[in-house]
């Protein structure tokens, strides 16, 4: 008989505890990192699973994340701009019920709901700690600061004044979504990140809502606030219970200069010793070297990301930790890096909505590849699903909890989607596992007013064309439209979208009952 088995019913009790805890879970997600900017896209088996070629760019964390979790393969960004998908990743629902359907920036109404559950509060209920590091960028924009950037919740003076165009401050209240522990970093300048957070050890002694400027790269910044949180010495969160962290870095987003880049890692992996010219770093065959110039600072932004995740990662190894984290490795949007003559992203092709997808839980799942169509509001569900709290998941929740696929339960009923939706300020349209359909209204994505007609309405053969070259319009290929068509009816009128309210282009789209 065991020494355990004769010893106190306290140690008895803390064994069963330390056997039954839930699993961490940890979500990290890069700005603007498109799906095939990682290194294991270069081998096998992943090789094969790659539409087009995949970047030559150095990223060992992510490689080692893939190599030992669930890479997915049909990941999709659903609205490829950062405030729509923030929107649907924390809510598990699509925009119209979220309340953000464009970038929030100053001038505009879009903000998340408060009043909706989100991963955080749905995992806060679930006795989780909870804890937010990054960009947030999904508030309304008002001018509630000082002209020092200090937050002081009214316009009047000596508030009245935006600390940033694009994203603002969460302050304390609904709109943080019970988040426990809180540490912002807002503004596209790498090197000078604006810093809030509820702890002011970390932020040289100010309060929460006062500007902190440690005027450092942010994924350091972030790490090193994520380690001193993980290790816990000054009591930031409940030991004893598991933790729900985000993590939002916002490099590679541009700008991509010599000021916002990690330049000693792009000398040392990306200079033009190791490649004069850039043609073998750009190599999509659609691109256009002079849009895609900036392609050696967005790779080292990349590179230098995966080198500070890593560093997490590496002490959650430490800590005994990370063989029962559910690491769900992803990103908002892609990255056209000069593809189609383009930059950025908030376009339908493949560059600028695939995204990466990866759980990582060596406890929980064995390693593999999945093709399933995975959209943005599916993260909220299949993470509750994989930390067993899938009882918990509210009915409002529009994503699909894939949890049972991922585990590879032998009762799985969860169907695989034919089609996923993909929208635009001006567009709407359904990615399947091989084409793209895409209806784009006359109008412009940032005009408020009522497209119409539409401008175009084609499909990509993402099997014939990887590289997206030739738009084929509808009436060229009447089945296999009528069978997208008939996708996008049944989506929008599903997920309530505007479109399916006003019937818009009824004459095409098939508004079916569900």
């Amino acid at each position: 008989m065991s020494i355990l088995t004769l010893g106190c019913k306290s140690n008895i009790r803390k064994e069963q505890a330390v056997e039954e805890r839930k699993p961490n879970v940890l979500i990290i997600f890069p700005d603007q990192l498109r799906r095939y900017s990682a290194g294991f896209w270069s081998q096998d088996p992943y090789r094969n699973h790659v539409v087009g070629k995949p970047d030559p760019v150095i990223t060992p964390t992510i490689d080692k994340l893939a190599e030992n979790g669930v890479v997915f393969t049909q990941a999709v960004s659903n609205f490829p701009l950062c405030s729509p998908y923030r929107g649907m990743l924390m809510s598990g629902m699509y925009p119209e019920q979220n309340g953000i359907w464009n970038n929030c920036k100053v001038g505009r109404d879009h903000s998340l709901k408060d009043d909706i559950p989100t991963i955080p509060d749905l995992f806060l209920n679930a006795g989780y700690n909870t804890s937010y590091f990054g960009k947030c960028h999904w508030l309304k924009n008002d001018p509630l600061f000082d002209e020092k950037g200090n937050y002081k919740g009214t316009t009047e003076e000596p508030g009245g004044h935006y600390v940033n165009n694009y994203d603002t401050y969460i302050p304390p209240g609904k709109s943080r979504h019970g988040i426990e522990y809180f540490y912002q970093s807002l503004k596209d300048e790498h090197f000078n990140p604006h810093i809030y957070s509820n702890d002011s050890y970390v932020i040289d002694g100010k309060k929460d809502g006062d500007l902190y400027l440690p005027q450092i790269f942010s994924p350091i910044s972030e790490s090193k606030t994520i380690i001193d949180y993980l290790q816990n010495e000054r009591g930031q969160r409940d030991s004893d219970k598991p933790f729900c962290m985000i993590w939002s870095l916002n490099p590679p987003h541009n700008p991509w200069n010599d000021e916002s880049t990690d330049m000693e890692t792009l000398n040392k992996y990306y200079n033009k010793d190791k490649f004069p010219e850039i043609d073998t770093l750009l190599a999509r065959k659609n691109v256009d070297k002079e849009v895609g110039n900036y392609v050696r600072h967005y790779y080292a932004n990349v590179t230098s990301t995966d080198y500070y995740i890593g560093l997490v990662l590496d002490e959650l190894e430490k800590m005994g930790e990370l063989d029962n984290t559910i690491v769900i490795f992803s990103s908002d949007h892609g990255e056209m890096l000069g593809s189609h003559g383009k930059e950025g992203k908030n376009t339908v092709e493949l560059e600028a909505s695939a995204i990466p997808f990866i759980v990582h839980w060596p406890k929980g799942l064995k390693p593999g590849i999945t093709d399933v169509l995975f959209s943005a509001p599916d993260v909220l569900p299949t993470a509750m699903g994989l930390a067993g709290i899938q009882s918990q998941i509210p009915e409002e929740i529009e994503g699909t909890n894939f949890s049972d696929l991922i585990l590879n339960k032998e009762n799985n009923t969860v169907k695989k989607p034919e089609a996923v939706l993909f929208m635009l300020g001006n567009s709407r349209g359904v990615l399947s596992n091989r084409y793209s359909l895409c209806l784009t209204e006359n109008k412009t994505q940032w005009n408020l007013s009522e497209g119409t007609k539409l401008a175009e309405a084609f499909i990509y053969d993402n099997l014939e064309d990887p590289y997206q070259l030739n738009k084929i319009d509808i009436k060229e290929i009447p089945e296999i439209a009528e069978n997208l068509l008939k996708e996008l009816g049944t989506l929008l009128r599903k997920t309530n979208d505007p479109w399916y309210q006003q019937k818009k282009y009824n004459d095409i789209i098939p508004y079916t009952k569900l």
